[in-house]
């Protein structure tokens, strides 16, 4: 029975992965990079930007021109964000209702870091759904997807052990660190219209396709 539900934030409770796209072409022109949108999958989603800036330039940077990069690049992708018209993804709020309605422990596990957390509960009234200080987040201390740091930081902000446990993904690595920390089942939100088909799990594109009989088996 689950007991229990994580959502990873970016492209799963806000499709938003064509925006974080382009912030990263932009930002990534702008230093003489470039990544195909296959190398972002691999090398970018699901990633916090420390481990992110790390792999893409050649020298070592200090935790403060890392910092100063990631800022650099969230401003681009915010001012895309502001540019487009922002919601959480189709069904997303109905689910999170009926989950308070029966009481059923939530909250999110995402590589963003604060800056952007900020963001997202300024600009999508998150904090009618959601306490900021029971998010696992990229704090500059978690480790990356695919490790299960971060899911297995938010199962012990539940309560709630891995076998009772729902996680909703929608990256390759966030996937494996969903597989990597047991969670008894998992979900993929597939916001991109991607390929999943190697993967065993449901997927969905509108969290009203979520099967609610797994919380009273």
């Amino acid at each position: 029975m689950i007991r229990g539900v994580i959502f990873d934030f970016n492209g799963t409770l806000f499709f938003d992965t064509h925006l974080h796209n382009q912030a990263w072409d932009v930002f990534l022109e702008k230093h003489a990079l470039k990544l195909s949108d296959g190398e972002k999958d691999q090398k970018i989603h699901g990633k916090n930007n420390a481990e992110i800036l790390s792999s893409l330039f050649s020298i070592e940077l200090s935790p403060n021109e890392i910092k100063k990069l990631g800022i650099e690049k969230e401003d681009i992708y915010q001012s895309l964000c502001l540019d487009h018209e922002m919601g959480l993804a189709p069904g997303a709020i109905d689910f999170i209702e009926y989950l308070a309605g029966k009481k059923i422990p939530y909250t999110i596990a995402t590589a963003s870091d604060l800056y952007n957390l900020e963001f997202y509960f300024k600009h999508l009234d998150l904090g009618r759904y959601f306490d900021l200080s029971k998010i696992s987040y990229s704090d500059g201390k978690v480790k990356s997807k695919p490790n299960p740091e971060i899911f297995l930081r938010a199962m012990g902000i539940l309560g709630i052990p891995p076998h009772s446990t729902l996680i909703f993904e929608d990256s390759p690595s966030g996937i494996l660190a969903a597989e990597n920390a047991k969670a008894k089942q998992i979900v993929i939100v597939n916001s991109t219209s991607g390929d999943y088909s190697h993967w065993p799990y449901q997927e969905i594109k509108d969290f009203s396709e979520v099967d609610k009989a797994v919380f009273s088996i």
